[in-house]
């Protein structure tokens, strides 16, 4: 296997018509780990942004030709999300202002400080990695699925994902299996979708949702007078879903009578309404979910055995976000995008020290906790960018918590960065690429330093 590419350095522009700033501009920004291009005009650095990319550019505000200003907005109009830096002296100090309001990053004042300076194009760059990294996972929800929040590209979502597109074309029972949250019902939708009868209805039912003396008037109808308050004739969910789809959800709370007719749709594909003697024959393909161990409640007595192998024809087993960490920054940039559209805030990315927070989190309440948790954050949200002082209080302080290593002083480094290394694999459940991404480090370093640590 072949180790995947070292990443990139950051590339910034410097503009400057002063030629020993220049040089002495890509000396400290070359030690500081970027990649340097100089120009001494705006014409020549318009070029430049033309032919390569520039996370961002520091321009001198008084150059001669075209000056900072202008420069800016020529940037902003060919490069965007390109950010930029004006450098300034203190009489002109109104006119960096102003290039604030035009679309600069930041400013910085003449003579130049070097740790202020490195700072601000620091900073600038993180905001352009950062809105580059949110565009990426934007591209990669379309690529990997078209459901709606059924995304993933986990190993574990991803074999859930071939089965939802193998099941579809055949009218055989579903059953999906998984903790509360995972997204039972959305298996279900994609399922009948996908299906030979996405044009017939879909009907769902929370069987837990709805008293056990109701229930059977739910799912199969009633005749008028059938009971007290039953004043005219009603049409179940079976027969409502004829020609489709019957989701079942927590089909695991059916009372035993029900349990036994709906074996006999399932086998004969009839029934008769609550208080009738009228055979009414359905095509219905049904779909059934529960969080409860159904096979453990069979051989309790609990539930009926034969209809638990009607049911469990193909079986979708959806794991719980813990146990597909990698999907978390997809699923969180999916439900940034629709609360920020609902909510009409433009809200667009999600700061590194938030996602980290949102990566190293358990989500006992599995998806539908973390779309809550988004939508907490987009309301709350006071600019474009989610930060982790927006994450609810239960989230971020359970997981910062965890974030922290107490060190004996005295202790050697390399013990100090196999502890670090130990306990970021840890709050990342062993998954090596998420590691790297918060240690700032290539995967291929992880894999050498637990190589090291076995030898």
């Amino acid at each position: 296997m072949s180790e995947p590419p070292a990443p990139s350095r950051p590339r910034v522009l410097v503009v400057d018509d002063d030629r020993a700033a220049l040089e002495s501009l890509a000396q400290i920004f070359d030690r500081e780990g970027f990649e340097v291009r100089s120009e001494t005009g705006g014409e020549a650095a318009l070029e430049a942004l033309r032919a390569e990319d520039f996370g961002v550019v520091l321009a001198d505000l008084r150059m001669p030709g075209m000056d900072g200003m202008d420069l800016l907005r020529a940037i902003k109009a060919l490069r965007p999300d390109t950010e930029v830096v004006i450098m300034t002296a203190f009489g002109t100090i109104e006119k960096a202002v102003e290039a604030m309001r035009e679309g600069a990053y930041d400013f910085v004042t003449k003579p130049l400080k070097r740790p202020l300076v490195v700072r601000s194009v620091t900073r600038a760059h993180e905001k352009f990695a950062l809105k580059a990294e949110n565009l990426a996972l934007r591209a990669e929800l379309e690529a990997v699925s078209g459901e709606r929040n059924l995304i993933g590209t986990s190993p574990a979502m991803r074999r859930v994902l071939d089965t939802v597109a193998q099941v579809p074309p055949a009218s055989t029972t579903v059953l999906v299996l998984g903790e509360s949250g995972t997204g039972k019902e959305l298996v279900a939708r994609a399922v009948h979708r996908r299906s030979r009868r996405a044009r017939g209805p879909f009907v769902a039912i929370n069987c837990a949702a709805i008293p056990v003396t109701l229930l059977e008037s739910e799912l199969f109808g009633h005749e008028r007078g059938a009971f007290t308050g039953a004043f005219a004739r009603r049409e179940g969910r079976f027969k409502l879903a004829d020609g489709g789809t019957l989701f079942l959800d927590e089909v695991a709370e059916l009372d035993p009578m029900v349990q036994a007719k709906l074996l006999r749709v399932l086998q004969e594909g009839e029934f008769e309404r609550l208080g009738g003697t009228q055979t009414i024959r359905t095509d219905v393909r049904v779909i059934a979910s529960t969080n409860k161990a159904l096979a453990e409640m069979v051989r309790q007595g609990r539930f009926r055995e034969d209809l638990y192998y009607r049911l469990n024809v193909i079986t979708i087993t959806l794991p719980p976000l813990r146990d597909r960490i990698d999907d978390v920054p997809l699923l969180a940039q999916r439900f940034l995008a629709r609360f920020a559209e609902r909510n009409r805030k433009d809200v667009r990315t999600i700061a590194r020290e938030a996602m980290e927070l949102l990566i190293a989190h358990d989500w006992p309440g599995n998806v539908r906790e973390l779309e809550n948790t988004i939508e907490h954050a987009v309301v709350l949200c006071r600019g474009d960018t989610v930060r982790a002082d927006d994450l609810p209080d239960l989230v971020a302080r359970e997981t910062s918590a965890k974030q922290y290593l107490t060190i004996q002083l005295g202790t050697p480094l390399d013990e100090i960065e196999q502890q670090v290394l130990q306990q970021t694999l840890r709050l990342t459940r062993g998954n090596k690429r998420l590691a790297a991404q918060l240690l700032g480090v290539a995967v291929r370093t992880i894999y050498r330093k637990l190589a090291g640590e076995e030898s």
